[in-house]
């Protein structure tokens, strides 16, 4: 690994990032039954943001997007709930992971560790405090916008599994992942 990436590295477990992997792209598996999560709209954006679908694109189209890259860097952090009902406890959990995401974001763009990189987290795209989509305008800031891994269609319970990586931590837990596909 080079040492930009063993940076990048270093950088997650600085940020409490409890497991980490690169993963080669021919190993993730997508499968449009997961989409389905976000068209049953258990998050509530289905059809409200444009990293979203169905905004987002068909599934063949962002496979496309993905198998563009050779490698990806995924991450996840695990956060304790009050109960295995604990909403608020969840959504603050996605968005601690979500400000590590951005972190990490940001400090590839400063240290140009990857020429080009695509990154994925969990859940919709929560850049702006509104998507520019409600208002039927396009989005205000692409180069910011993330799109989730769900949304993608890829199977994150194989592709942590392949890692060695647990995808359930424990009761009354939300695990939060980000995939950032590189070249």
């Amino acid at each position: 690994m080079s040492s930009g990436i063993d940076n990048l590295m270093s950088l997650l477990k600085s940020l409490g990032v409890n497991q980490s992997a690169i993963v080669a792209v021919e190993d993730v598996q997508f499968n449009e039954d997961f989409r389905k999560q976000c068209e049953q709209n258990s998050c509530g954006s289905y059809n409200k943001n444009w990293m979203c679908p169905p905004a987002v694109g068909s599934i063949e189209e962002l496979k496309l997007k993905a198998l563009k890259f050779k490698s990806g860097l995924l991450f996840q952090t695990v956060y304790q709930l009050e109960d295995s009902f604990d909403y608020e406890g969840m959504q603050e959990g996605i968005k601690k992971h979500t400000k590590i995401l951005r972190q990490v974001i940001d400090n590839i763009k400063g240290t140009g560790v990857f020429k080009e990189f695509l990154p994925l987290n969990v859940g919709p795209c929560t850049f702006c405090g509104r998507c520019s989509f409600l208002d039927g305008q396009e989005c205000r800031f692409p180069d910011e916008a993330v799109s989730s891994v769900e949304a993608y269609g890829i199977d994150v319970m194989a592709l942590e599994k392949g890692c060695g990586m647990s995808y359930n931590n424990g009761k009354d837990t939300i695990s939060c992942i980000s995939l950032i596909f590189f070249n």
